[in-house]
């Protein structure tokens, strides 16, 4: 077990209804000018964008529009909600949406409190010193950044896709109603259940120390997760289900499955971004499609905690050699994702990539690390490509 900090500032208000609250909890957190950052024309079509912006007129709260966020949310769009809060004088962010939204105005929020250019954050080039303040009204169930301290944001030029983690960017306060993610297709919940998944296997598969209580919560998660999936793929109006994962969805990201496992191990999150970045996939499939060569690759060097998740997770037998039992615990992941319709390679996922596009993936992916990441099993760029072709 390592020392740890665990700090998650985020109030959240859970439950029907609860976007009502939005104009209050904006006051409560200082908000006067208000940029409301949100996606496609979801919100826009489910009457909510039009309940949110009634809410502040009622309270007299005045606000900007910036819509536009896309999955692998681009450097380009923050660009103009940066120069947009600037020139109107906005001093509180409202992400109303999924995790697209929420990362990029985080960007924003980066962009607006911080001189110079805000992709050198995300490109490993300075330290942010503060972040405007931001709220979430949450429509998607699945990145955790409505509590997390994380925001990924694709550039479009060189189709990069990169990652910024500072405790300043955590929202001031999370709106959470199942409600809201009603509406989703059935693809983007089962994408959704998928990261929920792997933000919380992430922090799981480590050779950092662990605490069996927060194993315990982890593999809880999981289970459940994994449970209210199914539930959803037949039932998909089923308030409960949607709490369920909505409600895990934050737990998975907030840090609390991590405490005492030294930061987590990442490296499916980092190999999928170059899928996400080069072929725009959706991100919780693109996880789907690399994760079993992933952990294929990595399962020998780290088979205790492999076997535990397949006991306890995946509930295998426990029967045969440790080896045996933890390729079952991953093959049977595998089958739960084909049961949610998601992908376990790369041609499931729909693209077909080159050989050359597999080395520039990897040569992009350990540049992104610096050279080196992973906690299972350390991997360099030669074992990146490896699991590349594998997922093929």
């Amino acid at each position: 077990m390592f020392d740890f900090k665990y700090y998650t500032p985020t109030k959240v208000i859970f439950g029907k209804n609860t976007q009502e609250q939005v104009a209050d909890l904006v006051k409560e957190f200082g908000g006067t000018k208000v940029l409301i950052h949100y996606g496609g024309g979801s919100v826009v079509r489910s009457g909510l964008l039009q309940q949110v912006k009634d809410k502040l007129d009622q309270a007299g709260i005045s606000y900007l529009e910036l819509g536009g966020a896309v999955p692998n949310p681009h450097l380009s769009l923050v660009y103009e909600g940066i120069e947009l809060c600037k020139k109107e004088k906005v001093d509180f962010l409202l992400a109303v949406g999924g995790g697209s939204a929420i990362d990029s105005a985080k960007a924003i929020g980066y962009g607006v409190a911080n001189e110079g250019d805000v992709w050198e954050l995300y490109d490993g080039k300075k330290k942010a010193n503060a972040s405007l303040p931001l709220g979430v009204i949450l429509t998607l169930a699945a990145t955790g950044s409505e509590m997390s301290d994380s925001s990924v944001i694709t550039k479009e030029e060189g189709l990069l896709k990169r990652g910024y983690n500072s405790d300043l960017c955590r929202p001031k306060f999370a709106i959470l109603n199942p409600e809201l993610t009603m509406t989703l297709p059935d693809y983007q919940t089962a994408c959704g259940c998928t990261d929920i998944m792997m933000h919380t296997m992430e922090r799981y598969f480590t050779n950092g120390g662990n605490m069996e209580i927060t194993d315990a919560m982890a593999e809880g998660l999981l289970r459940t997760v994994k449970k209210n999936a199914l539930i959803l793929k037949k039932d998909p109006k089923n308030y409960d289900a949607r709490a369920e994962v909505m409600w895990a969805g934050s737990l998975s990201h907030n840090g609390l499955t991590g405490c005492g496992n030294n930061g987590g191990d990442w490296m499916p999150h980092k190999l999928e971004h170059e899928l996400g970045g080069l072929f725009d996939v959706a991100h919780g499939a693109g996880l789907a499609a690399i994760w079993g060569s992933w952990a294929r690759y990595v399962y020998k060097n780290c088979l205790p905690r492999f076997k535990k998740y397949a006991l306890n997770v995946m509930e295998v037998e426990d029967r045969g050699s440790d080896e045996e039992i933890a390729l079952c615990g991953i093959e049977a992941t595998e089958d739960f994702f084909r049961s949610i319709d998601m992908p376990t390679n790369l041609r499931e996922l729909g693209i077909k990539p080159t050989d050359e596009d597999l080395q520039t993936m990897a040569r992009k992916c350990a540049i992104g690390v610096g050279g080196k990441k992973g906690s299972a099993r350390v991997l360099d760029e030669a074992a990146m490509l490896e699991i590349y072709r594998a997922s093929m």
